[in-house]
């Protein structure tokens, strides 16, 4: 007799493509809902948006991006959501093509959103690139929920990813598939992989910018990946639970304008080394090569 498959729910802001099609292929998950939170800029206030541009980016580009705004240029933040818009469309499209039932919400935490979501009567809740969700949301199915988490926890909680690793000179960056809890990213680990991490100065040189959002691209699939497999794992009942220490690492948020500019000078700091280091080898290799041709001669 076979055994009833898993029921599982999904949250997230569009990014779970790649997840919907490997666990569609499995015959020990059933997906019964998949739901996406209507994207939204967040509501703050002239002075709020003002105070909080200032802290993040600076005064130069605080006043750019206000300058720019007043003769109509589409603003970081506009962009931003009309990307997740976009991937919320795509998500729209394969959902439909792989049958399964996707529901457009206005908030994961609204009395109705969470009646559905208990409706289900779901075994598992993945969050795929969600913001904070409460207690009040991940506890609604029978076995709770698991997070996705770019990053090595209990070392590195929080985000950005890939940001703070490369402030702090590792040379690896983790990703963690854990059971979800109150404090972001401290719930039982359940998998976990590290990825080597080398800043690429002669691709980039100094702007990290454009490095960063090129690494996070690569680790989309590994993601997907492990997430699949957790559940895997615990449709079959295999899942090993690891209790975390968070009284090691920390949780990392938004870096500020002053640590951005840290890293623009701990980056100069590696290239000016790395280039030092290069003389220094190009300049043993001649004089070894001066040596021998006077050996000859």
């Amino acid at each position: 007799m076979q055994k009833d498959r898993l029921k599982i729910f999904i949250l997230t802001r569009g990014d779970a493509g790649r997840l919907l099609e490997l666990l569609s292929e499995s015959d020990l998950v059933e997906i019964v809902g998949v739901y996406v939170e209507k994207a939204r800029t967040p509501q703050r206030s002239f002075k709020q948006k003002i105070v909080r541009s200032i802290k993040y980016d600076g005064y130069f580009e605080t006043f750019k991006k206000f300058f720019g705004k007043v003769f109509g240029k589409q603003s970081d933040g506009e962009k931003e959501l009309k990307a997740v818009q976009d991937k919320q469309k795509s998500l729209d499209s394969l959902a439909e093509k792989l049958e399964i039932p996707l529901y457009h919400v206005d908030k994961y935490h609204s009395k109705v959103t969470k009646e559905t979501l208990k409706n289900l009567n779901a075994d598992l809740g993945i969050l795929y690139g969600t913001n904070i969700i409460r207690k009040s949301v991940f506890e609604i199915p029978r076995l709770g929920s698991i997070n996705i988490h770019q990053g090595l926890a209990p070392l590195y909680r929080g985000g950005p990813t890939v940001f703070w690793e490369l402030f702090n000179g590792e040379k690896e960056i983790g990703i963690t598939v854990h059971f979800v809890a109150p404090k972001v990213d401290t719930g039982d680990l359940i998998l976990q992989k590290t990825l080597p991490l080398e800043y690429d100065f002669e691709k980039y040189g100094l702007n990290y910018d454009d490095f960063l959002s090129d690494f996070r691209t690569t680790l989309k699939e590994p993601s997907s990946q492990m997430m699949a497999e957790a559940v895997e794992q615990i449709a079959k009942g295999e899942e090993q639970r690891t209790k975390q220490d968070i009284s090691i690492g920390k949780r990392y948020r938004i870096p500020t304008k002053k640590e951005k500019d840290e890293l623009a000078r701990i980056l100069k700091k590696r290239l000016e080394r790395r280039q030092l280091v290069g003389n220094e080898s190009n300049k043993t290799k001649t004089n070894s090569a001066n040596f021998k041709n006077k050996m000859k001669a």
